[in-house]
């Protein structure tokens, strides 16, 4: 075998891509995520390239191939000649490395909590509206690593994330985003009765926005309400609903999701204190 590394150009990736003739079928989703990442400037030389059997026949990297196609950027590639056709039976049996492989790589606590909370903040930010399954919701390794460092206060988050999760089930990643977006929109706000309310669940009244979405989630958790299958995304609504009525002071007794409805701005109206600092209710 011959190993070296060459500039793939998207003419020459889509030229080598005809020698494809005997690889599994292409999946437009891992394209667009691996094309996504080279034009994000995250594609990384490894030993991990694309390889031709002993007659030229590509047997490995036809994805990477494509996306270099797709994304219209040249990039180094390692390229292997002559493996042998026998190694195509072992070829990408490995296990892809995770994100919470990455982030507990990096040192990183709670990395599998931490790890979709930053995916789910991600798409928070970018697509709230949109759905937070399927190919369109991947985010990369590298994507995870970059939120953390423009959001370091979500490790924070995330701790109070796994406290609520404990107390009344909500998703520990709508509850992390939650507490994250809401005290960083609103500092203003001391969200300690916030939090406390739902975890104890003692001395609230009906309609009480905290008692609201503990009884919604703790219903959701046990199947007495109908659950959706994107879980966090129905959450972190409902969260940012109760949510917005506990600060304007409002009463809330029920939680509900249209079919269509957008993810909650979070609230901007002037926060509803008695005189002893604690969040007014009626």
């Amino acid at each position: 075998m011959r190993m070296e590394v060459l500039h793939v150009s998207p003419e020459l990736a889509a030229e080598w891509l005809t020698r494809n003739t005997s690889n599994r079928p292409l999946s437009k989703s891992a394209v667009q995520q691996l094309a996504g990442r080279i034009q994000r400037g995250e594609w990384q030389l490894t030993h991990q390239g694309i390889a031709f059997d002993e007659d030229g026949v590509l047997i490995d990297g036809q994805h990477r191939l494509a996306a270099i196609a797709k994304a219209g950027m040249t990039v180094p590639l390692t390229v292997t000649h002559g493996v042998p056709r026998t190694a195509f039976t072992v070829m990408d049996t490995g296990r892809k490395r995770t994100g919470r492989d990455t982030l507990a790589l990096a040192g990183e606590a709670n990395s599998t909590h931490l790890a979709a909370a930053l995916r789910g903040l991600h798409l928070y930010l970018n697509a709230p509206n949109s759905a937070w399954s399927g190919g369109s919701s991947v985010t990369s390794n590298d994507q995870l690593l970059t939120m953390l460092d423009q959001h370091p206060g979500i490790r924070d988050a995330l701790h109070h994330g796994i406290a609520l999760n404990r107390a009344c089930r909500i998703t520990v990643t709508a509850a992390t985003i939650g507490w994250y977006v809401t005290t960083q929109a609103r500092p203003d706000i001391d969200q300690t009765p916030w939090r406390e309310g739902i975890v104890t669940g003692a001395r609230l009244e009906p309609g009480d926005p905290r008692l609201t979405l503990r009884n919604t989630m703790l219903n959701l958790a046990t199947g007495t309400t109908h659950r959706r299958r994107d879980d966090s995304r129905e959450h972190l609504l409902y969260y940012l609903k109760a949510w917005n009525a506990w600060a304007e002071g409002r009463s809330i007794k029920l939680l509900r999701r249209s079919p269509n409805e957008t993810m909650p701005r979070i609230s901007r109206q002037p926060p509803a204190v008695s005189e002893n600092g604690v969040l007014r209710l009626p």
